[in-house]
């Protein structure tokens, strides 16, 4: 999937059944990821989709269970274990084979960025996105090299951000993830000129 307009029109399909599942279910759901970025600048490459939500534990096995009605499935054996253990869910959509990763947050960050969410129409889908905001720190603290690139692109296209809520809250998670390189390498972006 080099092309990433063609990427987005095949994964516009797979966003629909997803959202008409999240419709159906208790919880609050984001799309956050790749497809964010994509959604938020400019589409690029990507192989899944990232989904942050807030569901209570209690629901997650009935909520995987009406997931089959609406062409999801695990694609790891006991991913409810799994799951339990780590907070994340691994699924796959049927007809693509697109996989679709679903977090289950339960920090404070992660609650403040649901109840902040924006909405951005892909043809006829309303999709919940994190703001900028709150995906650049979403992207900070996942760190990886797409990441920084997706930080850069953000930062590129949304100049005047709120920078000390970003600060903030990547200050935040560098401090508890014992890893000052996340501040560092955001206060260098910010320098080099992007926002």
């Amino acid at each position: 999937m080099d092309d990433p307009k063609k990427n987005f029109i095949l994964f516009e399909d797979v966003l629909k059944d997803l959202l008409l599942w999240f419709k159906n279910s208790p919880g609050e759901f984001l799309i956050i990821g790749g497809i964010a970025v994509g959604l938020l600048t400019r589409p690029r490459t990507t192989k899944d989709i990232d989904v942050l939500s807030l569901l209570d534990e209690s629901q997650w096995e009935n909520f995987l269970k009406t997931g089959r009605q609406f062409g999801f499935d695990a694609r790891i054996t006991d991913a409810l274990s799994f799951a339990r253990k780590n907070r994340i869910v691994l699924l796959r959509h049927f007809k693509s084979g697109i996989d679709i990763d679903i977090s289950f947050g339960q920090l404070p960050f992660e609650k403040e960025s649901i109840r902040r969410k924006t909405f951005h129409t892909l043809g006829t889908l309303t999709v919940p996105l994190p703001t900028p905001e709150d995906l650049i720190i979403m992207k900070m603290v996942a760190h990886r090299p797409q990441d920084m690139i997706d930080v850069e692109t953000i930062l590129r296209a949304y100049p005047k951000l709120d920078r000390k809520r970003i600060q903030k809250w990547v200050k935040d998670f560098s401090e508890v993830l014992e890893n000052p390189d996340i501040l560092n390498d955001l206060k260098k972006m910010m320098k080099a000129g992007y926002g």
